[in-house]
């Protein structure tokens, strides 16, 4: 399996960016995949969640500017960002995990459901 994100980049406060994540290797159809996010210093925080009958989740501090979404076609995960604020500064990442039969959605922040991961996309939003 490889995750592979791309779409990070520099912005300034109010912008907008788009994280595309392309995963490949799978081969079951019943995926969770997530984004994550992890500022200097700090710990891996979830961000967004899209399971595999299109669900989502958000953290509190991004409802209402991010918007999470998947190309099963393409096998590609998106994160699409608006009004970004310098405290959205991070590295971004993708994880991914087969889904298993009564998976407890509120277990989704933990780093440790995910069995797969990208390498991360730097984001940037100055004041």
């Amino acid at each position: 399996v490889q995750l592979v994100e791309s779409g990070g980049g520099s912005v300034q406060a109010g912008g907008s960016l788009r994280l595309s994540c392309a995963a490949s290797g799978y081969t079951d159809s019943r995926l969770c995949m997530a984004w994550f996010r992890q500022a200097a210093g700090k710990e891996r925080e979830g961000v967004a969640i899209i399971e595999s009958e299109g669900r989502t989740a958000y953290a509190e501090s991004v409802k209402g500017r991010f918007t999470i979404s998947k190309d099963n076609a393409n096998n590609t995960l998106y994160l699409q960002m608006n009004s970004l604020k310098p405290e959205d500064t991070a590295v971004y990442y993708c994880a991914g995990a087969v889904q298993a039969y009564g998976w407890a959605m509120d277990k989704w922040v933990e780093t440790t459901e995910y069995t797969d991961w990208g390498q991360g996309t730097q984001v940037t939003v100055s004041s």
